[in-house]
């Protein structure tokens, strides 16, 4: 199963602000995840009404990880922004072998197996070890440094 872009950037989003102490800013994360502004704002967004990241504006604002959200799972991330739709749809264009087709009960099964694997796996766990030093190291200078 492939995620989408946008689930990609999530997790990546949600990795490097568990790995930081400090708040960053979405410039900051942009440029340390080499990912285009304007979609990680909109990711921001979506992972702070999940619950992943807390927003704060103003002058010394910026965003950071979620009290909790270390203990939410992969899984919740990945439904969240990949949505509850089958591996195939197929209804558009309708196919002809659907009364027959074992095929999408095994597509079925196959997601829901990919899903409770990373249903075992919290978002703090992927900080762990070196992994968090390591995402530490994406985190642009801040200005005039």
């Amino acid at each position: 199963m492939r995620l989408n872009r946008s689930t990609d950037m999530a997790l990546r989003i949600a990795m490097l602000t568990a790995a930081s102490p400090t708040r960053a800013t979405v410039d900051e994360l942009a440029t340390g995840l080499a990912l285009p502004r304007s979609h990680v704002a909109k990711v921001v967004q979506r992972l702070q009404r999940i619950g992943v990241l807390v927003t704060i504006r103003g002058r010394s604002g910026g965003v950071a990880f979620a009290e909790h959200a270390g203990d939410l799972t992969v899984g919740r991330v990945v439904r969240a922004f990949e949505g509850d739709g089958e591996v195939v749809n197929c209804n558009e264009p309708a196919c002809p072998l659907v009364a027959g087709c074992r095929l999408r009960g095994e597509l079925r099964r196959a997601q829901a197996a990919f899903l409770a694997v990373l249903d075992e796996v919290r978002l703090g766990d992927l900080v762990d070890g070196a992994a968090g030093p390591l995402l530490l190291t994406l985190r642009a200078a801040p200005a005039g440094h």
